[in-house]
This record gives structure tokens, C-alpha cells and sequence, in this order.
């Protein structure tokens, strides 16, 4: 696919978006198509040529507001005031931060939380997809870029929406009403027939089962077997805004960070929202290792270039715990080249993450591993 470079994004051309998207599937590529124009921008994310999932720049939280309104009437476990936790949590807290796509990290976290089950959070997608494409649809001139990675790369995908199927539904004639449309847009696309394709409906839709990190409990058959680690919101009040106490079994994540430099972990500490993550730091690589047994963390960030006992070290001797066989343990540097890599991975180290970080960059790797 031709892109532009990011320098000529001021200089807009006429676009045709249903060609565009027509390159994305008819190639079966992995990235995300991202389009502007002067009233904002869209990303289109895709796994082989299908849809996982779709966002506008200017209406990234309403549209999700709105939707979560409505499956609340429909789902037990989702309250109707639900909008106003997540407004808390992933709006409010992250104005002046450069965080990819926080509507998506809020639907893993809904998830998470057992407010939905996988499969519901791949109906709310294939609502917003909906939703998105229509305006992306009358979009007349702007530039793009097709970008191989994404923020999305190494999250949870719920869905693989077929792209094609989605546009006829954006199409619809407008002669149909609105109480019509958005009736058959309650039933998902793999569920709808069409008659341009004759493909199965598991090719159409296909759900992302997760596997689950603990044993199945008869509880877990909503989640068609995702069991998450939980944490709970402990506070009625978050920056003004009344939260809703999530139940009783929910835990806060904690997170346990290893690293010679104070400023370092006052960022991390900074980066992550004490009503989601209680964040402990250590400086000496040799008191934490006690200290991690007694505190039995989620979720470990490890600086290798540790005095006395080195990351590698440290990480190779909580791999021989019975407690911390399975623990993610996440090796932080300046730089990881390949020798430091193998290493890591000789260890059993169970990701990389290197410095100088954004909040962006700390939360991916924090969701890929406790989601």
C-alpha cells in the first residue's frame, strides 16, 4: 500500500476510503490503516485483513459511553453508571499523556473486571467499528499511512470482524429506519447472513478465546473460560467523580519494581493510578528478593544492571521459587540488544521493556501480562 510520510500530512489529497480498506483485506495484512484529515483522525486496526478494532481521534470515549449504556440494560454485571469509572480512570487520568488508544485499554479492563465477557466486548467492538466506518466512510481528502506494528499488537483481541460485511451494514439503505437499523445492528455480523458471501459464519467472526492462567471454575462459563487476575476500586470518590465499588473478590494488582534509581521508580510510581496498582520499589537487589516472597507481586519490573546481584541473577533465582514459577517477571534497560535478549530469555524472563519508557509503553506491558 502507498503511504505518505508523516511530513506531508498537511498536504492533503482526495481519498477514496472504500479503496482504501479494499487494499487492507485484499492483502491480508497485520497493522493499522491511520487516516487524516482536518476534523481529526481515524485508526483502523487489522489482523490479516480482518477488523479488530476501530477508533475517531474527536469521539474516541462517547461512542463507548453510549454503547456501554445500552448493554447495560441487557447485562446484569455492567452498571448503567459505568461510564463514570472509566471516565475517572482512563479519561481524566491521562490528559496531558501520550497513551495509544485508552478506550481500548478500558474494554480490556471491563473484561478484567467481569463487568463483560470476552465475547460481549467483541459485540461492543463490532458497535463502534459500525459506528466509526460510517463517518470514515464520507471522508473526501486527507492523507494515510499503513503502519505494520500498533499499540493493539500485543493485547487481548476479542474479535476478527469481517471488513466487507461491516461496510454493507454501513450502507444500508437510508430509506430503512432507524429503529430497523439499529435493531439488526444488535445482531452481530456473524450471525447475519449475506448474500454477496457465502462464507461460514465462524470465518466471518471469530472470537479470541483467552486461555485462562488458573484452573476453570463453574463460575468462569460466562467468560467461555477467561479467568482474569482482578483488582478492585477501593475508594467512593476518584478526582470528583462517584465510583462505583466493583465486588468484593476484586484485588488491586500489585507491582513490584526493582531498580537502582529512585528517579526511576517515582516515574513508575507517578505512571500508575493507585486505585488500580499498588506500585513497591526497591533499590537494593539483594533486600528484594526477600521482600517479593513476603509480598507475592502480580507483576515484576526487573532492572538488569543491578549491583551485587544483577537482573539475570535475580530473576533465574525467583524462577527456582514454587511461588514465582509463573510470575511475570519484565527485564528494564537502557538497551536490550540480542545478547541481552537471549539472556533474558535463558532466564525465563517473560518480557523486555526499555528505557527511557512512556506511560504508554509501561501500561501495554502491564495489561499484555496481567490480562
Amino acid at each position: 500500500m502507498k503511504t505518505l510520510p508523516i511530513s506531508r500530512y498537511r498536504f492533503f489529497q482526495k481519498l477514496q476510503p472504500l479503496s482504501l480498506l479494499k487494499k487492507v483485506t485484499g492483502k491480508s495484512v497485520t497493522g493499522c490503516l491511520q487516516v487524516f484529515s482536518t476534523s481529526g483522525s481515524w485508526s483502523i486496526y487489522v489482523d490479516e485483513g480482518k477488523l479488530i478494532y476501530a477508533c475517531y481521534s474527536e469521539k474516541m470515549f462517547e461512542p463507548l459511553y453510549r454503547n456501554l449504556q445500552r448493554l447495560s440494560q441487557q447485562i446484569s454485571t455492567l452498571p448503567c453508571e459505568i461510564h463514570q469509572q472509566l471516565r475517572a480512570i482512563f479519561e481524566t487520568g491521562i490528559e496531558n499523556q501520550a497513551i495509544p488508544n485508552p478506550d481500548y485499554l478500558a474494554i480490556c479492563w471491563l473484561v478484567n473486571q467481569k463487568y463483560i465477557s470476552p465475547s460481549e466486548a467483541a459485540m461492543l467492538i463490532e458497535q463502534l467499528a459500525l459506528e466509526v466506518l460510517e463517518s470514515f466512510l464520507n471522508l473526501q481528502e486527507g492523507s494515510y499511512e499503513f503502519i505494520p506494528e500498533s499499540f493493539l499488537d500485543d493485547m487481548p483481541k476479542f474479535c476478527h470482524l469481517n471488513l466487507r460485511l461491516l461496510v454493507e451494514q454501513c450502507q444500508t439503505p437510508q430509506s430503512i429506519s432507524i429503529s430497523e437499523r439499529e435493531a439488526s445492528r444488535r445482531e452481530p455480523i456473524y450471525r447475519r447472513t449475506s448474500s454477496a458471501s457465502q462464507s461460514h459464519p465462524s470465518e466471518l467472526f471469530k472470537i479470541n478465546e483467552l486461555k485462562p492462567k488458573n484452573k476453570s471454575t463453574p463460575n468462569s462459563s460466562r467468560t467461555n473460560g477467561y479467568k482474569p487476575s482482578a483488582y478492585s476500586i477501593n475508594t467512593n470518590e476518584y478526582r470528583g467523580q462517584q465510583i462505583i465499588q466493583p465486588p468484593a473478590d476484586k484485588k488491586i494488582y500489585t507491582i513490584f519494581c526493582i531498580d537502582e534509581s529512585p528517579t526511576v521508580l517515582n516515574v513508575i510510581q507517578n505512571y500508575l493510578d493507585e486505585q488500580m496498582f499498588s506500585v513497591v520499589g526497591v533499590t537494593d537487589s539483594l533486600k528484594a528478593l526477600m521482600q517479593i516472597v513476603n509480598t507475592k507481586p502480580d507483576i515484576i519490573l526487573l532492572d538488569i544492571s543491578m549491583p551485587n546481584l544483577d537482573g539475570y541473577e535475580l530473576c533465574s533465582l525467583l524462577r527456582k521459587h514454587s511461588s514465582f514459577k509463573n510470575t511475570p517477571v519484565i527485564m528494564v534497560s537502557e538497551k536490550l540488544g540480542f545478547i541481552d535478549r537471549a539472556k533474558a530469555k535463558m532466564v525465563r524472563a517473560s518480557g523486555y521493556l526499555t528505557k527511557p519508557f512512556t506511560q504508554g509503553d509501561l501500561l501495554k506491558t502491564i495489561f499484555k501480562h496481567i490480562i
